[in-house]
């Protein structure tokens, strides 16, 4: 599908699905807020949980922000490190033309799937071919660490293989086809792109290490049950999260290339849950025993702080591979 051109817009030119009318219509009053100059963006970034900061990559001779809220037909997102702006620009040396959606909607906020990636709809409208995804997640694999980065190369869609599907009902012809494949939904130029840019920009002594796995959807919002942990990573999985992956999809039904990263911000526990009948427990005070239990448990200000400390590698990760596309 080519990009709704402003032509096609004022003329009326609006056929299809209530998606892909509700997707124009927004494009039509972010275009309204831009200069000429940024009315076709060629690569959209989403910044996960605590990654907001990549938008201070952009150029900031010619930017707009837009509040989410502002946006006919947006979500609304509610979590704590998601701004929830989009910031239109250009990024890099070669000044590409970019739109940072600075925060997502996620479906554990109540929003519906086809709401959760509506904003790469209207990305796909306003010309975006490329989408960049980031997100904060935990690392099932036991060789990450926190900090480390980690390229996707594969998913597994959990809340969409029981019915959750952001693809789901009637399908948005002009967007793509009824059953899209999605074997190659993580583009193998981008990834061999992200190593070869991180090999010229590694920064000497940080310890910080770039890993390629699976990502496993979640549908949150309660971190993952050990068991569950143990679970995934059985199946597959390298880290896990609750975004991304919806938006991944309709990416990739839309005709988008993807590329998409992970920062862990915590390790997951896949050691068995302390039987009640453990001798060794009994002998431990109670400021021990908590100490014992709550080693590697999860929570969203430690994910935020994890996100800022790598914080400055990812950011110049991804303006460096934006400068190449």
């Amino acid at each position: 599908m080519a990009a709704v051109t402003e032509q096609e817009q004022q003329s009326g030119h609006n056929p299809g699905s209530p998606v892909f009318k509700q997707a124009t219509e927004s494009a039509a009053f972010i275009r309204s807020k831009l200069p000429r100059v940024l009315h076709t963006p060629r690569v959209a970034i989403v910044c996960g949980s605590g990654l907001g900061g990549i938008a201070s990559t952009i150029n900031q001779d010619v930017s707009v922000e837009i509040a989410y809220s502002g946006i006919p037909n947006f979500p609304k997102t509610t979590v704590q490190g998601h701004a929830g702006k989009l910031v239109a620009a250009f990024m890099g040396d070669s000044k590409v033309p970019v739109l940072l959606l600075v925060g997502r909607a996620h479906f554990y906020e109540g929003h519906a799937m086809e709401m959760v990636s509506f904003a790469t709809r209207v990305c796909k409208v306003m010309g975006v071919e490329t989408m960049l995804m980031t997100n904060a997640a935990g690392g099932l694999n036991p060789d990450y660490r926190v900090g480390d980065i980690v390229v996707l190369n594969d998913h597994l869609n959990l809340a969409g293989l029981v019915g959750f599907h952001p693809l789901r009902g009637p399908n948005a012809e002009d967007f793509g086809v009824r059953f899209p494949p999605l074997s190659d939904a993580y583009d193998l130029g981008l990834r061999q792109k992200a190593y070869q840019v991180w090999q010229q920009i590694k920064p000497s002594g940080s310890g910080r290490r770039v890993h390629e796995g699976v990502y496993a959807f979640v549908a949150g919002p309660t971190y993952e049950t050990r068991a569950e942990c143990r679970l995934l990573h059985t199946l597959g999985a390298d880290v896990v999260g609750m975004s991304t992956v919806p938006e991944i999809v309709v990416a990739r039904h839309c005709g988008m290339k993807i590329l998409a990263f992970s920062l862990v911000t915590n390790q997951a526990v896949l050691q068995p849950v302390p039987r009640g009948d453990d001798a060794a427990l009994s002998s431990m005070t109670p400021a021990e025993l908590e100490a014992y239990l709550s080693k590697g448990k999860a929570n969203h200000e430690e994910v935020l702080e994890a996100g800022q400390e790598a914080a400055v590698d990812m950011q110049n990760l991804v303006k460096q591979i934006v400068s190449t596309l």
